[in-house]
C-alpha cells in the first residue's frame, strides 16, 4: 500500500519481560521502537514514527500533534512551507 497515512505512537512501559517501548501505527502496519533513554520523550516518538514511514518507503514532510489523551502523538504528512513540521523522510540532505 503506498498510500501515506497517518502514524500514531505510543508509550508503553517496562514489563518484567520488556523494555520501555514505543509503538508506532498506521493502517498498513506498525513497529516497535525500543525507548532510547538519550532521545528523550518527544525524540524517542519521532524516531519510532521514522521507523515506521521508512519501513513503508513513505516520502514526506512530518507534522507532530499531541493526542487528545496525552497517550502519545500523531504525526501526518503535509506539503513543505506549510509551516513548522517535524522532520522529513526520504530526502537525501
Amino acid at each position: 500500500m503506498n498510500t501515506l497515512q497517518a502514524i500514531v505512537t505510543k508509550y508503553h512501559g517496562p514489563t518484567s519481560t520488556k523494555a520501555g517501548r514505543i509503538i508506532a501505527t498506521a493502517y498498513a502496519g506498525r513497529i516497535i521502537h525500543e525507548y532510547d533513554p538519550r532521545l528523550r520523550q518527544e525524540g524517542n516518538h519521532d524516531a519510532a514514527c521514522i521507523k515506521l514511514a521508512e519501513k513503508m518507503g513513505w516520502k514526506a514532510v512530518w507534522f507532530r500533534g499531541g493526542m487528545p489523551d496525552e497517550s502519545g502523538n500523531v504525526y501526518v504528512q503535509g506539503k513543505p512551507g506549510a509551516g513548522e513540521f517535524a522532520f522529513q523522510t526520504g530526502v537525501e540532505e
